[in-house]
């Protein structure tokens, strides 16, 4: 970049192939943009937080929303505890046909049966990775 293009640009730009205009870097104290924003939100944060409040005491819904998530966070629901027979040394699809049964029957709800017909999906699966694993041990040995 030449000297007569550098004195064409707009006071404080900067372009590729320019000198830096701070060789050593930003200099010490020197506080960036987000940082002053940041600093002015915490500094009038009381004084929102009160606005909000008031307005949400005025019956603004939206306001009180905003209050009441802060203050009373949504309550996620838990399933109650049930107890029902699963017959653990069966088959895997046939307890998985215990427990529809048992939500037939009103001993288990549906959201906790799919729970558990997940878990058993999953406990299915590492049991084919193991067997996979254990045949090809099976034929690698056979092999040698």
């Amino acid at each position: 970049m030449t000297e007569a293009s550098e004195n064409t640009l707009p006071p404080g730009r900067w372009v590729p192939g320019m000198k830096s205009p701070h060789p050593s870097g930003r200099p010490k104290g020197i506080i960036d943009k987000r940082t002053k924003v940041t600093q002015a939100l915490m500094n009038d944060a009381p004084a929102v937080t009160r606005v909000v409040i008031d307005a949400a005491l005025g019956g603004d819904m939206q306001a009180a929303n905003i209050v009441l998530s802060r203050i009373a966070p949504p309550i996620k629901a838990q399933a109650e505890r049930v107890q029902f027979e699963l017959t653990d040394d069966a088959p895997l699809s046939e307890q998985a046909h215990q427990i529809l049964v048992a939500v037939s029957e009103g001993k288990l709800d549906a959201e906790t049966a799919k729970t558990l017909i997940g878990c058993m999906q999953s406990v299915a699966g590492i049991r084919a990775v193991e067997e996979l694993e254990q045949r090809i041990i099976t034929l690698e040995a056979k092999q040698i």
